[in-house]
């Protein structure tokens, strides 16, 4: 097994060198006419993007000091969702890189001068350097040459316009904090006097050395606003410890709901201390549900432990949440991953609350995550049972989000006999 792991760290490793020697390539060797200030600076931002990304990644695992981890995570996860985004716009521009050869190769009338062309003498940077036929033609070497620098310039510039456009608002839509969406969820089983009940869920928040105090705070006005009955955090609050994100979860003790806030625990809470996490909220003034059942007037309000928690000798135990209940009340279960919709469906659970999936968070990973959850985002249901699940309200890693905006839902109850 540790084979294995070393084997596939490796792969990544290098995946991840060349993809940046292909990038470095195309926007900076490709674009410099050749050796000078430009190209080293191109080449440090090359080589210093992918070992803060490292170390951003590195430092949270390792137990670093938290200022340190503060201090690598900006620079470090944007350049994560910059590459990405960089890869994606190079391949879609290799597309029309033969036409723009075919354009650069082609003769053109003595005296005439193209666009941007400059005087350039001698090889250039580029990859494709002029063939036999053309150093037979006195001067068509360096026509053909100041061609391709101009081509590759333009290509280089819009790919990093793209790229740093696209992860600049996905920043944005992050930072702002999480808009509020609204869905109605009938239920068949639950009384006339609850039709209309509302639950705000809360999931991913995330907070850690980018998403902080300030960004906590955006989320508990979002989420006051609403005026719901009744508050769900369903996991991923932190990434990091309660020394290091006390103060940063400090807010949340301004929830306010008539029914109460309760929390479950995520995968990203067994990563974190999810002993002293579950403390630390009840605290805060949330309750937390551990495999555990409240019996409110109209329904049953149940949670269980995250799957991550197995690894701990935790994890869901439905049994014990559900196990005794009384299957004529309709009932809600909050349970951070979406693929413990089975045993809600086995356990006759009316409605499971989930996030986990962050609807893919950063573009083209939504087709990942979809693959790997039963529902990436949304209302769907199985059997008797519904399942709805938030994109969240926060990020992890990059504070980016690509196709997948933020969100605090309000899941209003609906009575089929009002």
């Amino acid at each position: 097994m540790a084979v294995v792991g070393v084997l596939i760290g490796l792969a990544v490793l290098g995946a991840v060198v060349g993809f940046h020697r292909y990038a470095w390539c195309r926007l900076v060797r490709d674009t410099t006419a050749g050796p000078g200030p430009a190209r080293r600076a191109g080449t440090v931002v090359f080589v210093a993007g992918p070992l803060l990304m490292c170390a951003a990644l590195v430092s949270g695992r390792a137990g670093a000091p938290f200022p340190l981890q503060r201090v690598l995570a900006w620079p470090g996860y944007l350049w994560l969702a910059l590459s990405l985004y960089l890869l994606l716009a190079l391949l879609a521009a290799e597309l029309p890189r033969p036409l723009a050869r075919r354009w650069a190769e082609r003769p053109r009338p003595e005296g005439v001068r193209d666009l941007g062309e400059e005087d350039v003498r001698g090889p250039v940077g580029g990859a494709d350097g002029p063939d036999l036929a053309e150093r037979d033609v006195p001067g068509r070497s360096e026509q053909v040459a100041s061609r391709r620098l101009f081509v590759s310039r333009v290509v280089g510039g819009a790919v990093a316009a793209a790229a740093v456009g696209t992860v600049g608002h996905g920043m944005y839509g992050v930072l702002r904090g999480p808009g509020v969406k609204r869905v109605t969820v009938p239920l068949a089983k639950l009384p006339r006097a609850a039709h209309g009940f509302r639950i705000a869920v809360v999931s991913d928040i995330h907070l850690g050395p980018i998403l902080g105090r300030d960004f906590t705070r955006r989320v508990v006005d979002t989420v006051n606003a609403t005026q719901p009955d009744l508050i769900a955090v369903v996991g991923d609050l932190v990434d990091g410890s309660v020394e290091d994100l006390g103060p940063a979860a400090a807010p949340l003790a301004g929830l306010r709901a008539r029914h109460g806030t309760y929390f479950v625990t995520g995968n990203h809470e067994y990563f974190s201390g999810a002993d002293q996490w579950v403390d630390h909220v009840r605290e805060l003034g949330l309750r937390p549900l551990r495999n555990a059942r409240t019996e409110l007037p109209w329904f049953d309000l149940a949670g269980v432990d995250d799957v991550a928690g197995e690894s701990e000798g935790e994890g869901p135990d439905f049994a014990r949440a559900l196990g005794d209940r009384d299957r004529a009340r309709a009932s809600v279960l909050l349970a951070h991953q979406p693929v413990v919709i089975h045993d809600a469906v086995e356990y006759g659970v009316d409605l499971q609350l989930s996030g986990h999936t962050h609807g893919g968070q950063l573009w083209p990973g939504n087709h990942v995550a979809d693959l790997a959850n039963p529902t990436l985002a949304g209302l769907e249901r199985y059997g008797d049972t519904q399942l709805y699940v938030s994109r969240g309200a926060g990020a992890w890693g990059p504070p980016v989000r690509v196709g997948a905006p933020s969100d605090i839902t309000v899941v209003e109850l609906a009575s089929r006999h009002a």
